[in-house]
């Protein structure tokens, strides 16, 4: 089969290997298409943090596909199933697996990153992490479901968005655009702020998109913001930017009495001034990766419409040619590159 390898840092290419087999408990899924995610893009560079990873690995979490054989001992999966993979695979015994906080699992694993992964003709998952997608879903639709699922996450589950609140989303990357869309399927007013690299392409796709954006860097910004909110500031804010001023930017625009959700990873240490947060009461809250149920809540918003992750998808990317999708990527000159193995 064919499959894309990283081989060294800012290394990938395409190989062909053996089509794995599988196990008891496994599912064999015949890989449709597969997103490239930001984590993928910093594994990629073996940038800090990543470096554990070993080389040679066939990348990729995010995917869909239809099963295409299964282990003896599996009962839930047959034949023919379209499905998707909840690639962070909890090890249920730890303290936080038993206290009903997988998501933080202390001894998780990654697939495409402590085991082979997606980007991939074929590959095997056992079905304890596999989800069913109804067929009213397309599978280039349902590649998307995994990064979905975080955003799905962030706005359901760890902030307070109602209908009409003001939301402010910060960083208009793959899971910023995401929780953008989520937020805004509830009725919320929701804005999305960049920078200038992402004038070029990322917040021309979120007007696309309908949703209205800002450039934060240019003159006059922080007007624009005042008069989205009528000068209240935001009930809600999302820093998904993984910049370290990310948090100390989303409390200067947040209300007095409202919530700042951190989904970002930054890269390098924060220092931020505390007492507005605190004389503001200002809610803090933070939104690690998803759960079974946030999986299901973002197919069930695929399935009834609410929301189209395909409309961020940008299939141009050649899966014989992976470099270029990880260089645009990494440039902002994509959102979420798609590769296809159909």
């Amino acid at each position: 089969m064919k499959a894309i390898v990283q081989t060294g840092p800012k290394e990938v290419e395409v190989q062909r290997r053996e089509t794995p087999e599988p196990g008891e408990t496994e599912v064999l899924i015949d890989v449709h298409s597969a997103g490239l995610c930001g984590s993928d893009a910093h594994a990629y560079g073996y940038e800090g943090g990543y470096e554990w990873i070993a080389i040679p690995r066939i990348m990729g979490h995010e995917y869909a596909g239809t099963v295409a054989a299964v282990g003896d001992g599996v009962s839930r999966f047959s034949v023919g199933d379209h499905v998707v993979e909840e690639p962070v695979h909890d090890c249920g015994d730890c303290f936080q697996c038993r206290n009903g906080q997988p998501n933080v699992c202390a001894d998780f694993s990654i697939t495409g990153m402590h085991r082979d992964g997606a980007y991939a003709e074929y590959t095997t998952v056992d079905e304890e992490f596999v989800h069913r997608v109804p067929d009213s879903v397309p599978l280039r639709a349902a590649a998307l479901t995994e990064p979905t699922s975080v955003a799905t996450r962030a706005v359901l589950t760890q902030s307070s968005v109602t209908p009409g609140d003001d939301v402010l989303v910060e960083g208009p990357g793959p899971i910023g655009v995401l929780v953008a869309m989520v937020a805004d399927s509830l009725g919320a007013n929701v804005l999305v702020s960049g920078v200038g690299r992402d004038t070029a392409y990322r917040l021309p796709l979120v007007e696309d998109l309908g949703l209205p954006t800002v450039n934060a860097a240019a003159e006059g910004a922080g007007d624009r913001m005042d008069a989205f909110t009528d000068g209240r500031g935001f009930d809600v804010v999302f820093d998904t930017t993984g910049h370290h001023t990310g948090l100390e930017e989303a409390v200067e625009h947040v209300r007095k009495g409202g919530e700042v959700v951190v989904v970002g990873l930054p890269g390098e240490p924060s220092e931020m001034y505390v007492t507005p947060v605190v004389r503001g009461e200002i809610r803090v809250e933070t939104s690690y990766g998803s759960r079974w149920r946030n999986f299901e809540q973002a197919i069930r918003l695929m399935d009834n419409g609410s929301i189209d992750p395909t409309a961020m998808a940008d299939r141009s990317f050649d899966a014989d040619e992976p470099t270029a999708a990880f260089e645009a990527f990494l440039a902002s000159e994509t959102c979420k590159p798609v590769f296809s193995f159909d």
